[in-house]
Order: structure tokens, then C-alpha cells, then sequence
């Protein structure tokens, strides 16, 4: 097994990943918008918007890893780590806007008469396609390994327009090829594309909304937590695990029993091995904070009773 990024490591290739994808979006998005212009794409044209929405989302991811990178303070004793799904969250939006405008734009140009796109913009998206997927691929191996959400979402950004380059050379091609008539060929695949990027960019927003709302992650990784705890000496059972997720790194709550005739130094310690084993073998925990509680049934088997609730005395 790997060792665990350290938090420079994890902050260095998260925004090194997000750097090289804001240069290269910045000059494809030149690049598209001249050759659109030029050649009579609409298709093209709302392409290099999009390439430019990706420029200013690679902005908010850049600022998101590095807010996220800050150790906990006075005023975020829990740490940073919230701004990562929120950055994720907003470049999803950013997405979905993006959808939203290309559809509009190309609907209107379907109703409007204009020019088929000139042939040379059809070599322009090959192109753009292929530098756009080795980007994907580049970035979301980085996101994977730093298990960073909005670098992640950045990534897919670059999916996006990878596929609406695709969608608008394909509308292009049926535009040569058909001839008088098919001049809004591409228009409509740029419609098509804005479907996709929607879908994505909506697949991309809940997961965000899910880390923010802390919402609880994968049962597998909670009875993973709740399994190592058990096995600590002295722990007679795990009543309950509670875990939420901040950037990369999990904050645990946990209840676990204890023989009730333990003395509170002994019970404080069994609490500290099972912190220290949970963050030793899933070092994607931070903290764990463990509340005691007596066990239901004593060493031998026999009930314990539990104290009730206090009442007042008959008068």
C-alpha cells in the first residue's frame, strides 16, 4: 500500500493539475473563438465560451485547494477542508450555466438562417478534442490521487468541452456534407452537447451538496471504522460510528462500551487505542472522538443494570 500524500504534497499536484489546465484553456479558447468567427461556427464560437467558463472555474478550484490546504485555526478548529466541495459545487453550477446559455444560443441560431461552417473549423475540433481528453485523463488521475472533489469537477469541465468539440465537429461534417439545408447541423449537435454537459455538471453538484451537508459517506468505509474499533482490547462493543467528510480527510464520532467497573483513567485509555488504531489504519481519518459508554452485560455474562432516569421522592 502507497504511502499517504502529506498535505503540500496533496496542495502541490492539485494545483499544479489546475495551473496546466487554465493555460491550456486559455489558449484554446483564442484559438476557437477566432477560428468560429472566421468560419461561420456558431458551434464552435459557444465552444470557446465554454473554454473560457473553464478558465474562470480552474480560478475557483485553484483557490478552493489552497483555502482547503490551510491547517485548522482559532475561528475553523475543524480545519478547511469545506472549501473543496464548495469550490466543486460552484464549477458544477458553472457548468449547468454554461448548458443552459450554449442550448439558448444554439436554438436561436437553428431558427435563424446563416452560412454553413467552413471546412477548416472541422480540423480545429479534431484538435481540440484530442488535447482536451489527455487533459481530462491528466487531471482526474490527479484528482483520483489526491481524492480532491474539486479538482475532480475541474476535470469533467474538461470532459464538457472535450464533448461539445466532439458534438460540434459531427455537426459540422453532416453541415459539408448535406450541403444547402444542413447549415444548422452543428447547431444542433452544440443542443446536443449542452444535454451532456447539463447532466454532468448535475452529476458533479450532488456529491458536492452531499460532503456539504455532511452527509454520511460509503457504509463500507462505516463498518470498516466500526470492525477496527471492536477489535481493540477492551472495547466490548461499538454502539454507535458517526463519520463525515471535509476535504479528504474524515472526522469520526463514535460510542463504544466498556466493562462499567473500569476506573475512568483505564476507560480513557481504551479510548485512546482505538483512536489511534482507527487513524493508524485509515489514514484518511483526522480525529476520532470516542464517547464511553458501560457495557450492556458484564465479563461473566450477567446483565448490568443501567441507572435510570432520576425521581423525585414520595412525599
Amino acid at each position: 500500500m502507497s504511502e499517504p500524500l502529506t498535505r503540500n504534497q496533496r496542495l502541490h499536484r492539485s494545483v499544479r493539475a489546475t495551473v496546466l489546465g487554465m493555460v491550456i484553456n486559455f489558449f484554446l479558447a483564442g484559438g476557437k473563438l477566432a477560428a468560429g468567427l472566421l468560419g461561420h461556427s456558431h458551434a464552435l464560437v459557444a465552444d470557446a465560451v465554454e473554454s473560457m467558463a473553464d478558465i474562470f472555474s480552474s480560478l475557483i478550484v485553484w483557490r478552493g485547494v489552497v483555502v482547503a490546504a490551510a491547517p485548522p485555526d482559532e475561528d475553523h478548529p475543524y480545519g478547511h477542508g469545506k472549501a473543496e466541495p464548495l469550490a466543486s459545487a460552484m464549477v458544477a453550477t458553472m457548468l449547468l450555466l454554461a448548458a443552459t446559455w450554449i442550448a439558448i444560443q444554439s436554438v436561436r441560431e437553428i431558427v435563424t438562417p446563416h452560412r454553413a461552417p467552413a471546412p477548416f473549423t472541422l480540423l480545429v475540433l479534431v484538435g481540440v478534442v484530442v488535447v482536451k481528453e489527455l487533459l481530462f485523463r491528466f487531471v482526474q488521475g490527479e484528482a483520483d490521487a489526491v481524492d480532491n472533489s474539486a479538482v475532480r469537477s475541474d476535470a469533467w469541465h474538461h470532459r464538457s468541452d472535450a464533448i461539445t468539440s466532439f458534438a460540434a465537429g459531427l455537426g459540422i461534417t453532416v453541415s459539408l456534407l448535406g450541403g444547402a439545408g444542413y447549415e444548422a447541423a452543428d447547431d444542433v449537435a452544440a443542443v446536443f452537447a449542452a444535454g451532456i454537459i447539463a447532466w454532468n455538471g448535475w452529476r458533479l453538484l450532488r456529491p458536492a451538496m452531499d460532503e456539504l451537508m455532511d452527509t454520511c459517506p460509503d457504509s463500507a468505509l462505516v463498518e470498516r471504522l466500526r470492525h477496527i474499533a471492536a477489535r481493540v482490547p477492551g472495547v466490548d462493543n461499538v454502539e454507535k460510528c458517526f463519520a463525515r467528510k471535509s476535504g479528504y480527510q474524515y472526522f469520526v464520532d463514535m460510542h463504544v462500551e466498556v466493562q462499567p467497573a473500569l476506573t475512568v483513567v483505564e476507560a480513557h485509555a481504551i479510548a485512546h487505542e482505538v483512536k489511534d488504531a482507527v487513524r493508524h489504519e485509515v489514514p484518511s481519518v483526522c480525529d476520532v472522538l470516542v464517547h464511553i459508554e458501560p457495557s450492556r452485560t458484564s465479563t461473566a455474562g450477567g446483565e448490568v443494570a443501567r441507572p435510570g432516569p432520576a425521581t423525585a421522592p414520595h412525599p
